[in-house]
């Protein structure tokens, strides 16, 4: 059941792909995707081109997919290892989402990030108390890693 609802996600994808997400298999493996998301225009990572990867648990859609960073990425809900800090990637994850949602879910995420539930506790009061400081940091990184 997993590989059917993964195989008509990818289609859906390929069909009406979200503007400035992309994701797929890598090689044969179905439940192991690679996802790029362009950085937003209006945020710090603006021209950035960002990797993640998508692993699909065998009981999905009914548990989430597991979704990480490979690119470094200067960001309060982002740690080092990639982990984000999403609701719907968690506690807040239904089967009616699909990985075209949590890519846009991400995407927003990067646009406004979440302070008060921050997975970097040291980016996220920079966040709050000093926005120019972060956005210049975020863009250093996003020039480093990123392009």
């Amino acid at each position: 059941m997993a590989l059917k609802r993964i195989q008509k996600e990818l289609n859906d994808l390929r069909k009406d792909p979200p503007s400035s997400c992309s994701a797929g298999p890598v090689g044969e493996d179905m439940f192991h995707w690679q996802a790029t998301i362009l950085g937003p225009t209006d945020s710090p990572y603006n021209g950035g081109v960002f990797f993640l990867s998508v692993h699909f648990p065998t009981d999905y859609p009914f548990k989430p997919p597991k979704v990480a960073f490979t690119t470094k990425i200067y960001h309060p809900n982002i740690n080092s290892n990639g982990s984000i800090c999403l609701d719907i990637l968690r506690s807040q994850w239904s089967p009616a989402l699909t990985v075209s949602k949590v890519l846009l879910s991400i995407c927003s995420l990067l646009c406004d990030p979440n302070p008060d539930d921050p997975l970097v506790p040291d980016i996220a009061h920079i966040y709050k108390s000093d926005r120019q400081k972060y956005n210049e940091e975020a863009k250093k990184w996003t020039q480093r890693f990123a392009m």
